[in-house]
């Protein structure tokens, strides 16, 4: 995994910060590299603490979600429902390269991307909240972090098996600690309609959805090997060891997600 920058700038209107977004498959995406990701959201956050704008919303587009967002109109409006989609998969970055005049630098998968943002919050002081997957894993996904990045504050932790009756207090919860970024991590599409849902009574700055990403970090779950990442192949690694999961969802999202990256990217470019 790459290292970050140790130079983290405080100047919320760095020229790192300006990015543009282009249509990947139908999704806007944005035009950012993981380190520029990183910058944006210690921006934001310190930004949120001296006034009262709303959390950003932050997503990730992938074959799947990109695949699903083409079937399925509702799944569609959820996921252009974030404020900012990054490239969590590799196809996303080849469609923009191919067929856009400002392609995506580079992946920023969300797996990555946890640790990225744990190293610029350890460095800018931010707070993170973990809410997602069971409780077990969820303190080991805090404990590896941690363990890169020991001056990291993790103010709170929840798991994501809670009902509806119990968000109200939840949310509470969230917003008593402090969080500067809050991690969701319970899959599509209960994350999303968590994170739509209670947006306008949180108060963290940044809300990431991520995920398996705790399962990750927790150890639970093997990365492809780094030629198969750099390649897009990362799926037919998860596939092989989770054949009885995954090969159904690939045999149907792979054919929709090639086609809709080949016929709904477009080359116009959008300042943010």
């Amino acid at each position: 995994m790459r290292a970050v920058d140790r130079a983290y700038p405080k100047e919320r209107r760095s020229g790192l910060r300006a990015y543009a977004r282009v249509t990947v498959g139908g999704v806007p995406t944005a035009c950012l590299s993981r380190s520029q990701l990183a910058h944006l959201m210690a921006g934001d956050c310190l930004a949120a603490r001296s006034d009262s704008r709303p959390p950003r919303l932050v997503f990730s587009a992938n074959g799947h979600s990109i695949a699903m967002a083409a079937l399925d109109r509702a799944f569609h409006n959820r996921l252009v429902g974030a404020d900012l989609i990054h490239a969590d998969g590799k196809p996303v970055v080849f469609a923009s390269r191919l067929l856009t005049r400002t392609p995506v630098p580079e992946r920023s998968a969300t797996t990555d991307f946890l640790f990225d943002a744990a190293a610029v919050a350890e460095a800018q002081g931010l707070k993170f909240f973990l809410l997602g997957s069971t409780d077990e894993i969820n303190a080991r996904c805090a404990a590896a972090l941690h363990a890169r990045h020991p001056n990291l504050e993790i103010v709170g932790r929840h798991h994501g098996y809670f009902g509806a009756d119990e968000e109200a207090a939840l949310c509470d919860e969230i917003n008593r600690s402090g969080a500067d970024v809050l991690w969701v991590g319970m899959g599509i599409p209960l994350e999303y309609d968590f994170c739509l849902r209670n947006k306008a009574r949180l108060r963290p700055g940044w809300i990431v959805t991520c995920g398996g990403c705790f399962n990750f970090a927790a150890g639970d779950y093997v990365r492809a090997p780094a030629w198969m990442q750099a390649w897009g192949f990362e799926w037919l690694f998860r596939m092989w060891r989770e054949p009885r999961r995954l090969f159904w969802r690939y045999l149907v999202t792979n054919p929709v997600a090639i086609a809709v990256l080949l016929l709904r990217t477009r080359s116009a470019a959008q300042a943010a």
